[in-house]
This record gives C-alpha cells, sequence and structure tokens, in this order.
C-alpha cells in the first residue's frame, strides 16, 4: 500500500459528540452510527453520518423512532444488512440500569429504523452493545456484553450467541471474556444487585477474520475515564474458546495523556484504499465530549496494532 503523504487528515474526524462509533460499507458508501442526543425538534435517536472516504463526514440526521416512555437511554448501535434488509442492533434501558438488546429494521441504511419488537435478551437483567458478525458459511453471531456476578472479578463480560433469524437469538449463550486483569477495573467498591463489588468491565465487542481466525476486538475499564481503552483476543471459531495476552494495559489503543482520553468502543471497516481501520471514539482534553477518530489497522504475523489513538495529521488512504 501507498500513502498520499500529500493528503492527511487529523483526528477527530467529526467535529461533534458521537460515540460508541460504528460504520458500515455498503455499495461503496460508508455509514456511521453513533450514540449521543436525540435529533433537535424530534424524538429520533442515533445520529447516522456518510462519507466516501472515512475522513469527510455530513449527517443525514437521526435513524431510530423510539420505544415508549420507559427508555430513555439508546446506546451502541450496529448495522447488518441480510435478505435485502438493514439490522440495527441496539440497546435500550433506563439511565444505566435495565438495558436489554433490541433489533430494528429498514430498507435503507440510513433510516428509519422501526423496532421488531423483539426483546433479543429477556433473561439477561443488563445487556448491552450488540454487534452482529457473519462467518463464511453465512452464519450470523451476535456479541454482546452482560453481566457477571461470580468469580473473582465480577462484572459486565463478553458472549456471544448464533442469530437463528436476524431478529431471533438463540438461547444458548456462550462465554467469550471475563475481566481478568487489573486494568480491566471500573470501580472499586461499586453497589450492584445488591451488592458491593469491586466491579470491572468488558465492553464493545466487534470480530473480525483475517487468515482463518477470528480477532475479538473489545474495550476495558471504566468509559469515563483514561483507564479505558482496546485490547483484543483470538480464536479458531466464532463461538471461541479464545485466548489473549496478559498485559499491564490495554495492549491496542490507549490514553495518550494531554493527547487522547480513554480511546475505545471500536469497531472496523476496510478504507477506500483497502486495508483495515479502526473507527472509535475518545476524549478530548477538556472531557468535553466523546469524538470519532479513526487510524489504520495494521496486520502483522503477531497478530494487529496500530500507531493510534493519533492526534497529529496522518496520510490519507
Amino acid at each position: 500500500m501507498t500513502l498520499n503523504s500529500s493528503v492527511t487528515y487529523t483526528n477527530p474526524v467529526y467535529p461533534h459528540y458521537f460515540a460508541d462509533p460504528f460504520v458500515l460499507l455498503h455499495a461503496d458508501v460508508y455509514y456511521a452510527y453513533g450514540t449521543g442526543v436525540t435529533a433537535p425538534g424530534s424524538n429520533r435517536v442515533f445520529e447516522v453520518l456518510t462519507s466516501n472516504d472515512l475522513v469527510h463526514w455530513r449527517s443525514l440526521g437521526h435513524a431510530l423512532e423510539p420505544l415508549g416512555a420507559e427508555f430513555t437511554d439508546y446506546w451502541a448501535p450496529e448495522v447488518a444488512f441480510a435478505n435485502g434488509k438493514f439490522y440495527l442492533y441496539y440497546s435500550a434501558g433506563m439511565g444505566d440500569a435495565g438495558h436489554r438488546l433490541r433489533v430494528a429494521v429498514s430498507g435503507q441504511p440510513e433510516g428509519p429504523f422501526i423496532d421488531s419488537g423483539v426483546n433479543l435478551t429477556p433473561d439477561e437483567p443488563f445487556a448491552i452493545d450488540a454487534s452482529p458478525f457473519q462467518d463464511d458459511d453465512g452464519q450470523w453471531y451476535l456479541y454482546f456484553a452482560r453481566d457477571f456476578l461470580d468469580g473473582q472479578r465480577p462484572g459486565t463480560g463478553l458472549s456471544v450467541a448464533k442469530l437463528e433469524e436476524m431478529t431471533r437469538l438463540s438461547t444458548q449463550v456462550h462465554t467469550v471474556l471475563r475481566a481478568s486483569q487489573d486494568w480491566q477495573l471500573y470501580a472499586r467498591q461499586r453497589e450492584m444487585y445488591g451488592q458491593v463489588l469491586d466491579w470491572h468491565t468488558l465492553e464493545g465487542a466487534f470480530v473480525v477474520k483475517r487468515e482463518g481466525r477470528y480477532y475479538c476486538f473489545y474495550s476495558g475499564g471504566a468509559w469515563t475515564n483514561l483507564s479505558y481503552g482496546v485490547s483484543y483476543a483470538v480464536a479458531d471459531h466464532p463461538l471461541g474458546p479464545w485466548s489473549e495476552s496478559v498485559a499491564a494495559a490495554p495492549t491496542l489503543l490507549r490514553t495518550v495523556p494531554d493527547h487522547v482520553i480513554g480511546p475505545g468502543h471500536n469497531s472496523v471497516v476496510p478504507g477506500p484504499d483497502g486495508e483495515d481501520y479502526l473507527i472509535y471514539h475518545a476524549w478530548d482534553v477538556a472531557h468535553t465530549g466523546r469524538r470519532m477518530c479513526i487510524d489504520r489497522l495494521i496486520w502483522t504475523p503477531h497478530g494487529p496494532t496500530t500507531n493510534g489513538p493519533t492526534f497529529e495529521p496522518q496520510p490519507s488512504a
């Protein structure tokens, strides 16, 4: 790959609040979906952006018609295209409690999406960050985060189940990863489920297949501060088992003091040059908002790496 050093971009690539960014490439056009504020003068949630180059973005409005009054918060949208329709997976709840996974459907990538009426995780007290993945054989899987109260590090961890249909999730849920390292601490002495626990968090799973192996990118730590970052695990099957390196800090993206705070919740998409790019959010130093950033994902014999999070001009593809 030859980089065009005469044309550059600088993170963030979108100046407004845009958390948990997911980018879909469809018919040679990029669509970004993010957590954020509702549409001005409307109740719709999940802003949708579009771009031809991953760098220059414009808003298409907001995607989802909201649910009833018992749902006040909508998080982490991701979209899959199947059977000629677009399926938007997301969580809905009230504040940071009671979130369940849901799916909405549209005939076009920008929406509007209409909720299917299905609670995909009726048996979970808390489930967020739904991420659909299609394997080479056509089977779809849904990765998501849910809470675990047992073990030495209780907290939010990663799970996966087959999608039996695009709006129906298998009841056979497999654990992908549990917190295993100190940097994944969310908060000490947190009140959860009637207990006081040192709570750990893994969330924001995103899976790609490269060279016959499956790579699950995930975020850990506390999304509110500089502990937050991105690591990954590897498996030979979408259901696992998954393995990861022991590390004292996030292995792929981490805070750069005085420049980038808490980079995380990434997705991966091929750029115009055919190379993979990480799409993620990060706080500005003043902590005024999480904004969308991009950096090249570099594949090596030892696994993926990146020069990010970058905050100075980078060569465009």
